[in-house]
């Protein structure tokens, strides 16, 4: 059986959780770790503040070492239970990377739905634009 793109998009959203900008806000208040997984040139363009950018095509291979999720003094605590928020530019990369993140053991990735489109209509703050 052969997929489209937009086919492994709505397999991933059907086993992940999508926010809202909304709830963005709230969990950016509380120091969530928000990854966003555009391409560099998209992310210097503007960003939600305080994102991460770690590509999609190399998130399973960094996510782990980056300094944003793996926060933590003690090495017996994992930051895999904690929420990661995850962002593309319209989210559908951002989906299948919340996907991706939750195969490898992660108990809370949330996908931005909408994206940073989605985020920029409703008024979401942007650093480095």
């Amino acid at each position: 059986m052969h997929y489209t793109a937009q086919d492994l998009v709505a397999q991933a959203r059907a086993v992940i959780e999508e926010i809202d900008s909304e709830r963005l806000r709230a969990l950016l208040a509380d120091g969530v770790p928000v990854i966003d997984v555009r391409e560099p040139e998209e992310f210097a363009a503007g960003r939600v503040p305080g994102a991460v950018n770690i590509p999609r095509g190399v998130l399973e291979f960094q996510v782990d070492g980056h300094p944003a999720l793996n926060f933590r003094t003690d090495p017996h605590l994992s930051h895999r239970q904690d929420p990661v928020v995850l962002y593309c530019r319209t989210g559908g990369r951002s989906a299948l990377a919340a996907d991706t993140l939750r195969r490898l053991g992660f108990d809370r990735p949330l996908s931005l739905a909408g994206g940073y489109t989605q985020w920029l209509d409703a008024g979401g703050a942007v650093e480095g634009a």
